[in-house]
């Protein structure tokens, strides 16, 4: 793959390849017959041979696009995020900064089995997770860069970084919900961000 990507190549691209409109649909059905079958199963019991099923693909041929759950699942997340709109230039550091974090909490909180299965899904080890893994945080990073705008230090853009990686495992782990985990990244960048007055 080219080390260059156009952001709208990026929605519509799985980790493997170009695509071309009929592929592109293909996996556009495979993902959305994802969202539909973690919904029914959890993580748990969903299979890419179910989803496969559901999108009305032979198996085979959405391995070809996707070697596992967990790559298929992490590419839901990273379309939800690549298709987020661009980050709101208005209000105050805070608020900029707490926005960014609130929609990328939010982009599966209402859909607490596809949010689970998310958060498992990104730990995964096999590459094509990976490579969508460092492709998500590049993203996440970006979004607060361009909120921090002329208070993009490292080491407040890395606390911020932690600070939602930490909520994701945290909500992950059942001690709070995917919902409640956007108001507490809320309160976090409050103690991260320098004071309003300095």
């Amino acid at each position: 793959m080219s080390g260059h990507v156009s952001g709208n190549e990026l929605t519509t691209e799985p980790t493997r390849r170009r695509l071309t409109e009929r592929q592109a649909d293909t996996v556009r059905r495979l993902t959305d017959a994802a969202v539909a079958e973690v919904g029914e199963t959890g993580y748990e019991g969903l299979t890419v041979r179910n989803v496969a099923r559901r999108a009305g693909v032979a198996p085979a041929t959405a391995y070809t696009y996707f070697a596992s759950k967990n790559h298929l699942i992490t590419e839901v997340f990273w379309r939800r995020l690549s298709a987020l709109p661009q980050v709101d230039a208005d209000g105050t550091l805070r608020e900029r900064v707490v926005a960014v974090l609130r929609e990328i909490a939010l982009l599966v909180s209402d859909e607490p089995e596809l949010a689970a299965a998310c958060t498992t899904a990104l730990l995964g080890t096999d590459p094509d997770v990976r490579e969508l893994r460092v492709r998500i945080g590049v993203a996440i990073r970006d979004r607060l860069r361009a909120a921090l705008r002329e208070h993009d230090d490292p080491k407040i853009l890395g606390a911020l970084e932690l600070a939602y990686t930490g909520a994701l495992v945290h909500a992950g782990m059942g001690y709070t919900s995917y919902a409640r985990m956007a108001d507490r990244l809320a309160e976090m960048a409050e103690l991260i961000l320098p004071d309003p007055a300095d």
